[in-house]
């Protein structure tokens, strides 16, 4: 028996929804100052970093030209760099819950200033619904999704150096291959199929797009082809210093380092394939309540109350904190929602780290010793 057929009758969606009714309005103001704010402090602290000489000036104003303070000051601005920017980038992940004119104009406004110069135009992420489909959840169809926990670590610590690899991959995918993909033939099939996703299973193979569909990534990617190709002619007539291009890649890497520590922190990541129940989909999920101000650096936009967003897809960020209380006070004692609670981020992926260390340790055990057995319920 899993731990959802256990807990089955004590837990009420009915119920959860009912206490929350109310949580579910989006509030355009709060979206639209969160993401320009953020855009803003990643794009100024990007610049201080570039233009070396408003680093100098800020130790002029401190006194100080120790090269101590100099690489704290550098260190500093580029981390608030990496900060702002990947809190201004998640929010495609509302992006792709909205409902229709849920907030006007800010689907387009995203990909005008974030999307498309990040080389990530919200029609990669589309696929995130799969994600949340009960009969998708931990199969192939989930491109989302990899047992991380029944796998040997090493497939952790390929799944995190992915990010170092992925920013070319990106400027390869829309400054070389987006063309070819204008006429028809296998080359335009894969593409779609294998690199127009934004996932973690290298593995996961996306459904071809519709008419529809494909007038919307056509729209996208001409954008990031103009973006991109601007850039290179910008370096290359040296407007714009190759130095700027090695900063460009190292915020872009810290950035999706950022978002994959964050995703694995989201799940458990114990199932291998099969269908789950909707109340294992919840259970699998995290909540982070504690910490909230670190929290909101590693798991913004609402992003730390990843159980609750399996729960309410559709609920706004700017809410879930609100709900998650809620929900914490009104529902029974043993409510199975209690268990989604964890205390950080590192007691979640030590618990992955140790369960695919025992997991690595049965694999290479000889065959031949009995009794080497290991609960799957970690």
């Amino acid at each position: 028996m899993t731990r959802a057929a256990h807990h089955a009758d004590q837990f009420s969606l009915t119920q959860a929804r009912r206490i929350v009714a109310d949580l579910f309005r989006h509030k355009p103001w709060i979206y639209w100052t969160d993401w320009l704010l953020s855009l803003l402090v990643g794009g100024f602290c990007f610049t201080v970093v570039h233009r070396g000489h408003l680093i100098r000036r800020i130790e002029g104003a401190l006194g100080t030209e120790s090269p101590l303070v100099h690489g704290v000051l550098v260190a500093g601005f580029f981390g608030v760099s990496v900060a702002g920017f990947y809190r201004a980038a998640l929010f495609i992940h509302e992006i792709v819950h909205f409902r229709k004119n849920s907030v006007p104009g800010f689907s387009f406004a995203w990909n005008l200033l974030t999307g498309i110069p990040f080389l990530m135009p919200s029609f990669l992420y589309r696929t995130h619904a799969h994600h949340h489909m009960r009969k998708h959840y931990g199969t192939a169809q989930d491109g989302e999704y990899l047992p991380l926990a029944r796998s040997h670590p090493i497939h952790i610590l390929l799944y995190l150096a992915e990010s170092f690899v992925l920013p070319p991959l990106a400027a390869a995918r829309f400054l070389l291959l987006t063309p070819l993909t204008w006429w028809e033939g296998p080359l335009r099939r894969w593409v779609f199929r294998h690199m127009s996703s934004m996932v973690i299973n290298p593995k996961y193979v996306r459904p071809e797009p519709t008419r529809k569909e494909l007038r919307i990534w056509r729209l996208q990617e001409f954008g990031c082809f103009v973006y991109g190709w601007t850039l290179c002619g910008l370096l290359l007539a040296g407007v714009l210093p190759w130095h700027w291009l090695l900063q460009a890649y190292l915020t872009a890497s810290g950035v999706l380092l950022l978002n994959a520590v964050r995703t694995l922190g989201a799940h458990y990541y114990r199932f291998t394939g099969e269908e789950v129940t909707f109340l294992d989909q919840l259970l699998d999920s995290v909540n982070y309540p504690f910490n909230w101000l670190l929290g909101e650096v590693w798991a913004p936009v609402g992003l730390r109350y990843h159980a609750l967003h399996h729960l309410f897809p559709s609920m706004p960020y700017h809410n879930l904190g609100k709900a998650h209380r809620r929900l914490m006070t009104q529902l029974p004692e043993d409510s199975p929602y209690r268990r989604t609670v964890s205390p950080g981020l590192w007691a979640t992926i030590s618990c992955i780290l140790r369960e695919a260390w025992q997991y690595g340790r049965r694999s290479t055990a000889p065959a031949s010793q009995p009794g080497r057995t290991h609960s799957l319920d970690g």
